[in-house]
């Protein structure tokens, strides 16, 4: 299993447009083989990022996604902020899962 984090740093009076988009989603990736979970955490400390963490079962599930006809459809349906809404490049990280513990929903 693999996580993919997307570290997104979005002006403070952006926040909550920024998660509408979330919770409005198309939904898309829910369906995607190989795809587990999806979370989207809000920073509790004044320039912190928002985290959008995914969990795949591999890999090559998650470069699948990012491939389909799925993933255009989903992101452009989200609408897009304003470049002033966001206050620093987003950052992309991948690990491989090595130890679980515990469950979360």
């Amino acid at each position: 299993m693999i996580t993919v984090t997307n570290r997104i740093f979005v002006s403070p009076e952006y926040h909550d447009q920024f998660e509408a988009r979330f919770r409005d989603r198309a939904g898309l990736v829910d369906g995607m083989d190989g795809f587990i979970a999806n979370q989207v955490l809000r920073p509790t400390a004044e320039g912190d990022p928002f985290i959008v963490l995914t969990f795949w079962r591999d890999r090559a599930a998650f470069e699948a996604w990012t491939q389909s006809d799925a993933f255009r459809q989903g992101h452009a349906r989200s609408g897009s902020l304003p470049q002033e809404a966001f206050s620093g490049p987003n950052k992309l990280e991948v690990h491989e899962v090595v130890q679980v513990s515990g469950k979360v929903e």
